[in-house]
C-alpha cells in the first residue's frame, strides 16, 4: 500500500487527465455513480467518497445533490490538495487522510471510483463491505465503479485485450507493455464480480444490481433496508 501511495502522490496533478486515457469512458461510470443514488434531488444527505482522488465523483454528487454534506477521504495528501481545489466552491464538503477503514459514521451514500480493487484479498474487500454496510443508514446505498475480473481465463484475456485496444488510442504500444501493464500486474487485486454480488447479498445488501459495465469495468452496489 505504501508503494501504491506513493504513486497517487506523484501522479494527482495529471490524474483527471491519465484517467480519461486509461480508463474507457470513464465520465459514464460516475454517471451510473449517480444515477444511483435513490434521494430527492434537494434531499440533505450525507454522503462519503472512498479514494476519492481529486474529487471528480464529489463534486458530481454535489452538483446533483447542492444540500448533500460530502466526506471526501484518501490515502494520497496530494489526491485531497487537488478535491479541495476543485470543490473549493462548495460549502459542505470534508476531507480526510486515510485508508478505507476510517470510514465511521452513518452515511446515506457511500460511493467508491477505482479504488477498492487496491485492497489486496479478497477477504479485505468483504471485510470494508460489512464496514460499509454497518456505516449506512436504513434505506441508504453503496455503489462502487472499478476494475474486476473476467470470471475465467478466456474472458479475462479478453477484457485485457480490450483496455489495451482503448488505451492505445492515447499511448504507445511500448508504454503499454513497459508501463500501465506491469503496475497493473503489480499493484492492483481485482476481485471477480459475481462473487463480490453474492459478497454484498450475504452481507445484507439489497437490490443488488450492475448498473454499468464495459469489459473489465462495472459499477455495481446494493441497498441497506
Amino acid at each position: 500500500m505504501h508503494t501504491i501511495k506513493q504513486h497517487f502522490e506523484d501522479e494527482a496533478k495529471d490524474f483527471d487527465r491519465l484517467i480519461l486515457t486509461l480508463i474507457p469512458h470513464y465520465p459514464r461510470m460516475v454517471e451510473a455513480l449517480i444515477a444511483a443514488i435513490p434521494f430527492d434531488g434537494v434531499a440533505p444527505l450525507r454522503a462519503i467518497d472512498l479514494g476519492c482522488g481529486t474529487g471528480t465523483v464529489a463534486r458530481a454528487v454535489l452538483e446533483a445533490f447542492p444540500n448533500a454534506q460530502v466526506t471526501c477521504l484518501d490515502l494520497a495528501e496530494n489526491m485531497i490538495a487537488m478535491a479541495r481545489a476543485k470543490l473549493a466552491r462548495y460549502a459542505h464538503v470534508n476531507y480526510i487522510v486515510g485508508d478505507f477503514h476510517r470510514i465511521n459514521g452513518n452515511y446515506d451514500v457511500v460511493l467508491s471510483s477505482l479504488a477498492l480493487h487496491h485492497l489486496p484479498t479478497d477477504g479485505d474487500k468483504q471485510h470494508l463491505y460489512r464496514r460499509i454496510y454497518d456505516s449506512l443508514a436504513p434505506g441508504g446505498v453503496f455503489y462502487t465503479a472499478d476494475v474486476v475480473l473476467g470470471s475465467g481465463d478466456f474472458v479475462q484475456a479478453a477484457y485485457l485485450r480490450k483496455w489495451c485496444e482503448f488505451i492505445r488510442r492515447y499511448v504507445s504500444q511500448e508504454e503499454i507493455e513497459d508501463k500501465w501493464i506491469p503496475k497493473y500486474l503489480a499493484e492492483d487485486r481485482p476481485a471477480k464480480l459475481i462473487p463480490q454480488l453474492t459478497w454484498l447479498a450475504e452481507i445484507g445488501f439489497s437490490d443488488v444490481d450492475i448498473l454499468w459495465k464495459y469489459y473489465n469495468f462495472a459499477v455495481y452496489g446494493g441497498v441497506k433496508r
